[in-house]
């Protein structure tokens, strides 16, 4: 399913403040179907939201995601649906290996774009997508780490920023879970696909590389290497894009990461349940992202100052000082945002319709995509990995 070269960057109509969004589906599994459309639709009237089509490899689930939203339009074939005219902005909710070109053939159609995270799960894709949407500058690009739409970590920046917290010499943070199965992120086989007859597996594995039809590699792609960075791209990223958006960052200057299948050893899949990463910024701090499959306890997250301690909690975050290097009375922050996904969305609508900025843009995905893929890479090679800033790459130390 090679990308179409559209002469149609006019297929994008100039929005008004007040006019209607008509939205495009490409991707209508679990995470689009319980984490979008099911919000989405039940707040449609209140966005001045449309759904007018829908697209999926799987054509059950193309009819299902019709039936919820009311889309009257359903394909297999996203291109199809990036050439309808009526389609204002499509969220991109595919397995990983697809985001980067859908991403650039939805900005070359005239399209909006909510990506769902990671951006893409490879730094060469990640660098293409900015460039590809900093060229199409009428575009608008949401990167779908929804976290960005909680307010806490631009006013942790501030903070940061004034030297309240002084200098920041450690960043922590998790993204813990527990499962009552050996696997990761494990999603029962529908018995009704029927590749050849109601599903495109070819399509689907694009250009990873090309293997029988597996079901356990079609609804746990996750878990697999050719489609995934598992931890590190589907739930790291949420951690590090905070952290890099609380601190003021870029690229990491370097990083390694320690893990393995140490949960389930034998159990189904390639990548680690349990994967830890420490990255070294210029700016002179470590990053440090904790994760495990196989045990939820959490630890703090917190960004550690010379004079004091920004520590993130579900109201927004407090700051206590370090004594007696700071006489300041604590600080209490609540936010007024929150990880949605709807809200997420609003924020597109918003930059489309008003020219407002959006909370998670394509240089912020990108950062995100480095910060994880250095930890992968390292995993991957056992070594300390390198961002090579001139070059924009990952190397070996």
């Amino acid at each position: 399913m090679a990308g179409t070269a559209w002469t149609a960057r006019s297929y994008a109509a100039i929005i008004g403040a007040n006019d209607r969004l008509r939205m495009g589906v490409i991707g209508c599994g679990g995470m689009a179907t319980a984490g979008h459309m099911r919000p989405l639709v039940r707040e449609k009237e209140a966005l001045n939201l449309e759904f007018n089509s829908v697209c999926d490899l799987f054509d059950k689930r193309a009819d299902s995601a019709s039936e919820l939203t009311g889309a009257p339009n359903k394909f297999r074939d996203y291109r199809k649906l990036l050439d309808n005219k009526d389609v204002d902005y499509v969220l991109v909710a595919t397995p990983e290996h697809w985001h980067a070109q859908i991403s650039m053939d939805a900005a070359t159609a005239g399209k909006h774009i909510y990506c769902e995270k990671p951006m893409t799960w490879n730094v060469e894709q990640a660098k293409k997508v900015v460039a590809h949407l900093n060229a199409a500058k009428d575009i608008k690009m949401q990167v779908g780490v929804q976290g960005m739409s909680d307010d806490s970590y631009e006013a942790a920046n501030k903070y940061v920023k004034d030297g309240t917290i002084g200098k920041v010499v450690l960043a922590q943070i998790d993204y813990s879970r527990n499962s009552r199965e050996p696997d990761y992120l494990g999603t029962p086989a529908d018995p009704d696909v029927k590749p050849g007859v109601n599903f495109d597996w070819n399509a689907w594995l694009g250009t990873a590389p090309k293997r029988p039809f597996d079901p356990e590699r079609f609804f746990n792609w996750r878990r697999y290497w050719d489609y995934s960075s598992g931890i590190a791209s589907d739930l790291f990223i949420h951690r590090v894009t905070r952290i890099i958006k609380s601190l003021g960052l870029t690229f990491p200057q370097r990083g390694v990461a320690t893990g393995g299948k140490f949960g389930w050893p034998e159990g189904p899949g390639e990548v680690p349940d349990t994967m830890n990463i420490l990255l070294d910024y210029p700016e002179g701090l470590t990053v440090q992202l904790v994760s495990s499959m196989a045990n939820s306890s959490t630890i703090e997250h917190m960004l550690r100052g010379h004079k004091a301690t920004l520590t993130f909690n579900n109201e927004g975050f407090v700051i206590k000082p370090q004594r007696p290097f700071n006489d300041m009375q604590e600080v209490t922050f609540k936010k007024t945002g929150s990880e949605s996904t709807v809200l997420h969305h609003k924020n597109l609508h918003n930059a489309i319709r008003l020219g407002e900025a959006l909370k998670c843009p394509v240089e912020l995905g990108y950062y995100g995509v480095v910060a994880s893929q250095v930890g992968v890479q390292s995993l991957r090679k056992q070594k300390y990995m390198v961002w090579d800033r001139t070059k924009e790459r990952i190397v070996r130390a």
